[in-house]
């Protein structure tokens, strides 16, 4: 479905101001729609005359009359047009009948000009069921009211607010709980919703002709928002153990010098306490998580010392070199961890770890008599800690086949590359070297290393992927940036994982 944006760009010649103008509209019209009981339609005039549907909302409030969008379509009914018309052209709110194809009752339209820079831009139509045997309530009466206050301040240019205004998607919604005021901020009237919410903060009395003040309820909203003539959301703790989220949108009109004056205010308000217990217990949560990789980490660094100073003591080069690979995975898991007592949540940025890793490699791999340099291309995304730490051993064991096997002593050393590609879920890593080949009739299914192994199993196994190793070609080396190579040089190691 086109966006407001593209089909307003498309069909008409209003300048960016304009579009901004009709883009924060409809950022505030679920509002004016649960307010209205109704639908609400934005057109806007092609240049060739015809009216173009570019946004529609439905309200939570109330029943829709349109079970189909009409965005992207254009006006054809002769009353529907003639309201449009009218309403743009003397930039004044009319109202009548219509008649819409697949609608089987008639349809009222209001028909509001949407002003902007002095003169209508577009028009926002509320729209609704002609046959209805049900008188509204006091709470209809009220919401429609408001509406209507709402769709003049539209029609005199007076809304959206301009400005710099706080973002309400997070904002209470009409269904939350409503208290309309008037020009000195007293209660004109309360919703159920928001009489329960009084309730809930042991506020008993009748609150209408009052002032917010008065009932002892937190009216600091309601006070900047018509110092400011902008709307205000806050949140603030009522009691100790109540929280509530309230917006004030302040109700204005134009006078005949063209000055503004605010004629009353809508005052949304929700309460919040659950949510924010949750988040306080999501962020105690996130901090014990941390806290434990952080202590895993200090114990296996722990491991790590021990088993160096144990090694230290062995006469057998075999055994110092099996403990020297047992602290140098174990070194490569608590990095993991490192990383994770950093970061939110329990997944982690891959390449947070990849260049750890890579440093690591290059202190402990390469020699002056066998210098090799390890770089890393793209980005692996962010992986859960169940995939990140099996996998930092799967590379560390590369890395380390990559230097021992392709770039033995007193050669002349190389490049080892690492390229990270996270798409479609799934992740691949290349591992490419420019050193010494494979051995002829090198399959890895067969090969008996024990750090090809525990590569093997983890990938096939654990990370339910696939690997494959073989002899480097011209073509590789030169999407890795590491020039012209001749066939059968170095080896590249391929490794697809599913990261979802």
């Amino acid at each position: 479905m086109a966006t407001l944006g593209e089909l307003t760009r498309q069909h008409t010649q209003l300048n960016r101001d304009e579009i901004d103008h009709l883009q924060r509209l409809i950022g505030e019209w679920g509002m004016l729609a649960d307010l209205s009981f109704a639908d609400l339609l934005l057109y806007v005039p092609s240049t060739d005359g015809t009216w173009y549907v570019v946004a529609h909302v439905r309200p939570a409030t109330g029943q829709t009359i349109y079970h189909s969008d009409y965005v992207g379509t254009t006006s054809s009914g002769a009353a529907e047009i003639a309201l449009l018309t009218k309403a743009f052209t003397d930039g004044e709110i009319v109202e009548g009948d219509i008649v819409v194809d697949g609608v089987p009752e008639s349809v009222r339209m209001m028909a509001v000009p949407v002003r902007a820079g002095g003169h209508p831009i577009a028009v926002l139509t509320r729209e609704w069921s002609g046959r209805s045997s049900r008188q509204p309530g006091e709470l209809e009466g009220t919401y429609v009211g408001m509406y209507q206050r709402f769709a003049s301040m539209i029609a005199e240019g007076l809304f959206p607010f301009q400005g710099p205004v706080a973002d309400s998607s997070a904002a209470p919604r009409v269904g939350d709980g409503v208290m309309a005021l008037d020009d000195e901020a007293r209660v004109r009237y309360a919703s159920p919703n928001a009489v329960s919410a009084l309730h809930r903060v042991g506020i008993s009395a009748n609150a209408v002709g009052m002032r917010l003040a008065e009932l002892g309820f937190n009216d600091s909203p309601v006070r900047l928002a018509y110092e400011t003539k902008l709307p205000v959301i806050e949140e603030f703790e009522q009691t100790a153990d109540v929280i509530l989220l309230a917006r004030c949108l302040p109700v204005l009109a134009s006078a005949a010098d063209g000055a503004t004056s605010v004629t009353g205010g809508l005052l949304l308000v929700r309460d919040v306490t659950e949510v924010r217990k949750r988040d306080k217990l999501l962020l105690s949560k996130d901090a014990t998580i941390r806290e434990i990789h952080h202590r895993v980490k200090n114990n296996l660094q722990t491991i790590s010392s021990l088993l160096r100073l144990q090694g230290r003591r062995l006469n057998s080069e075999e055994a110092k070199s099996a403990v020297a690979e047992s602290v140098r995975r174990i070194r490569t898991i608590a990095l993991v961890h490192e990383t994770l007592s950093r970061e939110p949540g329990d997944d982690v940025a891959f390449l947070e770890i990849v260049r750890p890793l890579l440093r690591l490699a290059e202190e402990g791999l390469q020699s002056p008599d066998r210098p090799v340099r390890f770089t890393v291309q793209g980005e692996g995304g962010r992986l859960p800690s169940t995939i990140a730490t099996p996998l930092s051993v799967v590379l560390t064991e590369l890395l380390q086949n990559a230097v021992d096997h392709g770039f033995p002593e007193d050669s002349a050393g190389g490049d080892v590359v690492v390229v990270l590609d996270n798409a479609e879920g799934v992740l691949k890593i290349r591992v490419i070297n420019d050193g010494r080949s494979l051995e002829p009739g090198f399959e890895l299914n067969k090969a008996t290393g024990l750090g090809l192994s525990i590569v093997r199993t983890l990938v096939t196994t654990e990370l339910d992927g696939t690997i494959t190793m073989r002899s480097g070609q011209p073509d590789d080396f030169l999407a890795a940036g590491l020039g012209e190579h001749p066939r059968g040089t170095g080896t590249v190691v391929d490794l697809s994982v599913p990261v979802v």
